[in-house]
């Protein structure tokens, strides 16, 4: 893959990634049965990209197993409070309230890594919070929209801590490889409560569902695996910042969900957070003083 190719996926990708709210809030299926069909489709995807590709399978921990189920469980999650944000407030505000997942993980990178936390970083911190408050319409939680804000800022935690946990388990396992296995967790752990009304689900949901799981997952992580080949992390974090731009675009196109000014200049505030996050240097991995370092396992 040359690096023109490598730039065209990654964009791919992003925008496949963005249009998770938007076949989520096509589906007429409630959030929880949304997240088992997308991970069930994910399954049969990335089982497909892992034999294309010649994924060999390596041996693993039970320690690394216990952490990607684990992983699988946050991923659920994630995707669960993110569509409950799409049913409650709409795809744009839904994404924008994720979009605010780097304050979360450079956070809780200075709690749990005993990395040192940078004035630039809180500064980030800050801004995505203003951010967040121009795009809550209401500060009242009556509102569905700031509650769907709410449930897209849980998403957004929800992400950061599978980050940060997927840098702690995943070292040495091919990124498809740990995918598959944490959204086959998602399905046997959501299959008791979803097996009954799959002879219910509409015939377009499975349509929209499929999308979700071949190419919002699937396809668009194997292209972010590929990309990642020829590209460095911190270009494909920039492109990826771009998702919640696609997701609103997408949004206002297809739904009439219409940005006004303040949650345009509250989301612009969010995504220059997420693009100036993803080209900071790496910060001093030394614990701060008084705290000792966190043993990694290899």
């Amino acid at each position: 893959m040359t690096r023109r190719q490598a730039l065209i996926a990654i964009h791919i990708g992003a925008l496949m990634f963005g249009l998770s709210g938007v076949f989520g809030k096509l589906a007429e299926s409630a959030p929880l049965f949304i997240t088992f069909a997308r991970a069930l489709f994910a399954v049969l995807a990335l089982a497909s990209a892992a034999a294309l590709i010649d994924i060999r399978s390596e041996a693993i921990s039970w320690k690394r197993g216990a952490g990607l189920v684990a992983g699988g469980l946050l991923l659920g999650g994630h995707w669960l409070t993110f569509f409950i944000a799409v049913k409650t407030a709409g795809v744009g505000i839904a994404t924008l309230g994720f979009a605010s997942f780097p304050a979360f993980t450079i956070l809780l990178e200075g709690v749990l890594f005993r990395e040192r936390t940078r004035p630039v970083e809180f500064a980030l911190v800050g801004l995505v919070c203003v951010g967040l408050a121009l795009v809550a319409p209401t500060p009242s939680v009556q509102s569905e929209a700031t509650l769907g804000l709410l449930y897209g800022v849980l998403s957004g935690l929800l992400f950061a801590m599978l980050a940060l946990l997927n840098r702690a388990v995943t070292r040495g396992i091919n990124p498809i490889r740990a995918a598959l296995w944490q959204n086959l967790a998602i399905v046997l752990v959501l299959l008791p409560w979803n097996w009954q009304g799959l002879g219910e689900v509409p015939a377009m949901d499975w349509l929209w569902l499929a999308m979700l799981g071949v190419l919002c997952t699937g396809l668009a992580h194997s292209f972010f695996v590929a990309s990642l080949r020829v590209l460095n992390a911190r270009t494909t974090s920039v492109i990826f910042a771009l998702e919640p731009v696609y997701g609103i675009a997408f949004a206002w196109w297809l739904f009439a969900e219409r940005p006004g000014g303040a949650m345009l200049f509250g989301g612009a505030m969010i995504i220059l957070a997420s693009v100036i996050a993803s080209r900071l240097k790496e910060p001093d991995a030394r614990p701060a003083p008084g705290r000792p370092p966190v043993a990694q396992e290899p």
